[in-house]
């Protein structure tokens, strides 16, 4: 069953990024797979049960989404009331007094997620109907904050750094993807398009790949009509119809 492969795939993650360490400017890493588990893993249970047609793959978390909810891109209301999660949330190890971790009472609103999440209802209905089809997964599952407070994402990271971790989570993509035998892997944003492309070189994979544009407000084109240009994107590539 893939949901097993896909927790114990998780897991390893978890464990294999424990130890890792970073310098400066990152003061604060977050591991949601250790203190947002149970979230997770009812996530992957339950979405994550059969094969997939099309895999999304993002970046990592960002700070009122997974961060908070223990799921990819995971905007509150999309988790609770879309997909019927809402459990115990726990702490980081250590915690930036600015970025505290409230699971799903955090009032803050992840607008990736929202955006992603709101394309997939509003095209799919129910979750049950997305998920048929579809999965949802992040390439890496830590959060990296400055002394500030700001969101520090992966490709900001020196590459010497990065290369245990990057290990790391491409052989948890090649796990995922292997559990899933998508025959798209889509990457949400150009960084994870390149580790997608890397698991298929790695794997000899069979599954085309492509690429939508990331839903971040932080991107221009992507606060311009982002749900169009990313269905359109998806169309053209044949994924969607």
């Amino acid at each position: 069953m893939p949901a097993h492969a896909l927790i114990a795939a998780a897991k390893t993650l978890r464990e294999t990024l424990h130890p890792l360490r970073f310098a400066p400017p990152v003061e604060y890493v977050y591991q949601p797979l250790d203190y947002a588990w149970a979230p997770h893993e009812i996530y992957l249970r339950r979405f994550g049960s059969s094969k997939k047609r099309v895999v999304f793959v993002g970046m990592n978390p960002g700070p009122f989404g997974m961060t908070q909810t223990g799921v990819p891109f995971g905007e509150i209301a999309a988790v609770s009331d879309w997909m019927g999660i809402n459990e115990p949330v726990g702490k980081p190890e250590r915690e930036h007094p600015k970025r505290r971790v409230l699971g799903f009472d955090c009032p803050n609103s992840e607008v990736s997620g929202r955006r992603l999440w709101g394309l997939f209802a509003q095209r799919f209905g129910k979750a049950e109907a997305f998920f048929q089809d579809h999965f949802v997964a992040n390439y890496c599952p830590l959060v990296f904050l400055e002394d500030s407070g700001r969101n520090r994402t992966p490709d900001k990271l020196p590459a010497a750094e990065t290369a245990a971790m990057e290990t790391a989570c491409d052989a948890h993509l090649c796990a995922a993807i292997a559990a899933l035998q998508p025959e798209w892997v889509i990457g949400v944003g150009a960084f994870a398009e390149a580790r997608a492309l890397r698991a298929k070189d790695t794997m000899h994979g069979t599954f085309q790949l492509g690429r939508i544009l990331h839903p971040s407000p932080a991107s221009p084109a992507a606060n311009r009509d982002w749900a169009g240009a990313a269905t359109q994107q998806l169309v053209k590539l044949g994924v969607w119809q």
